[in-house]
């Protein structure tokens, strides 16, 4: 089984300071929808692995959430791609809970609802958190250059085996290919 696991602020959507706390402020990145039906297409299950501390801080319920994500699939399909499944930490770092990234437990719940180990699987994101945690779980960290990106290269903390891409789509085509 071929995974990707992609952060979803800052890697599929623009991200905000201020969180992403109504579906008309979900607004996909370019080529973004596009380089998932490319990783959709090449047998790629895609998986969202995301902190969304807005939940624990009272900015969002999970009905809003919810319809959300459900822009998103939406906007995944009609461009002719699939996600998989979400996995989400909704608490914040005051809450020490063993699912907020970089702490491994989306992840390791990954590997054990599917039956596969992450070694080399791409892990996508824009953050330093995502690169940690896909390292703690000898996948491979892919930083992408959007959302936090920039400044998350810059810090020079990254993962040595760390790839760098300008954006999701730059990804899908270093992993299936330009067509």
């Amino acid at each position: 089984m071929k995974l990707i696991i992609l952060d979803q602020n800052g890697v599929i959507n623009q991200s905000s300071d201020t969180f992403i706390k109504i579906p008309d402020e979900w607004i996909p990145i370019p080529g973004s929808l596009d380089a998932i039906a490319q990783l959709t297409h090449a047998g790629y299950r895609v998986i969202i692995a995301t902190n969304q501390s807005g939940i624990g801080r009272g900015l969002i319920d999970m009905a809003t959430y919810n319809a959300i994500n459900d822009k998103m699939y939406k906007a995944v399909h009609h461009a002719g791609g699939r996600i998989d499944a979400i996995f989400f930490c909704p608490h914040t770092n005051a809450d020490k809970c063993l699912c907020r990234k970089p702490a491994t437990g989306m992840l390791d719940e990954i590997m054990q609802r599917y039956g596969v180990n992450l070694r080399n699987v791409p892990v996508v994101g824009d953050s330093l958190k995502d690169l940690q945690v896909a390292a703690a779980v000898n996948a491979l960290p892919m930083l992408v250059l959007t959302g936090n990106g920039q400044k998350t290269r810059a810090a020079d903390e990254i993962p040595a085996n760390t790839q760098i891409f300008e954006d999701l789509a730059a990804v899908a085509d270093a992993l299936v290919g330009g067509a």
